[in-house]
């Protein structure tokens, strides 16, 4: 700085509240803007109805549920919640059991019929228990493996699996007295597939679908189902579906 010079006079702090100039109308101007004070903070109360409010269902939607629900009273479907597909097992895993089954009346019936014969090639009666007795335990027995097989039949039948347009719903018969459900939602499938293995398979077009679900990675097996790569591609367009929030068509 230049010895002659005289420095400057410091500057007075400018109060924000008196103005600096004025504009052409007249108007005050400030330095900086005046400072307003901080609205107090309001609380707003918001009332909750004590019952839900239910999703609008459409007329179609009402009567797809309505037909589910007259054609499958036993499953249990929300309001707007119809059956898609319902696939019971393929009659060939009926084979073996069926045949046994046939094959040992067949062969009662026979023993029965030929045992007076039996009874005389022997020497007679005394040898051998009464006709009257072996035909009533041959009863006896063609009585059981009929119910047996009756039984059998039943439970293998009343294995079931249902695919609706919120759910994957699996009716399992181990025993006569022995029935577990299974329910899985759309939303938690995360893969599902299908499996033939060998020409039998092939060739009456059955064979098993295998879903497993996210998080604790459970997996789910439905055995001797007709045209499994129908079912698959049903299952897979109802899940991409109520994902997307897209409507199901059947």
């Amino acid at each position: 700085m230049n010895p002659d010079q005289t420095p400057p006079a410091p500057t007075d702090p400018v109060d924000p509240e008196q103005p600096v100039a004025y504009d052409a109308q007249g108007r005050p101007l400030y330095a900086h803007p005046p400072v307003q004070a901080a609205a107090d903070p309001q609380t707003v109360h918001m009332s909750r109805a004590v019952d839900p409010v239910m999703p609008e269902i459409s007329a179609s939607l009402k009567a797809k549920h309505d037909e589910s629900v007259k054609l499958y009273p036993f499953l249990n479907l929300s309001e707007s919640e119809y059956v898609i597909s319902a696939v019971r097992r393929h009659p060939i895993g009926l084979l073996i059991p069926v045949a046994v089954v046939i094959f040992l009346v067949v062969v009662i019936i026979a023993v029965l019929i030929s045992y007076p014969m039996i009874i005389n090639s022997v020497g007679g009666p005394t040898a051998l228990p009464s006709y009257d007795i072996v035909m009533l335990i041959g009863l006896l027995v063609l009585a059981l493996l009929c119910i047996g097989g009756y039984i059998a039949v039943w439970v293998y039948r009343n294995n079931k699996f249902f695919l609706t347009n919120e759910s994957v719903i699996q009716e399992i018969q181990l025993t006569l007295f022995s029935h577990n459900e299974q329910t899985v939602s759309l939303e938690n499938i995360e893969d599902a597939s299908y499996k033939q293995l060998g020409i039998i398979q092939t060739m009456f077009d059955y064979g098993s679908i295998r879903l497993s679900t996210q998080g604790d990675e459970t997996t789910y097996r439905f055995s001797y189902v007709s045209s499994p790569k129908n079912q698959i591609a049903l299952l897979n367009n109802a899940v991409e579906a109520f994902k997307n929030g897209r409507p199901i068509e059947r």
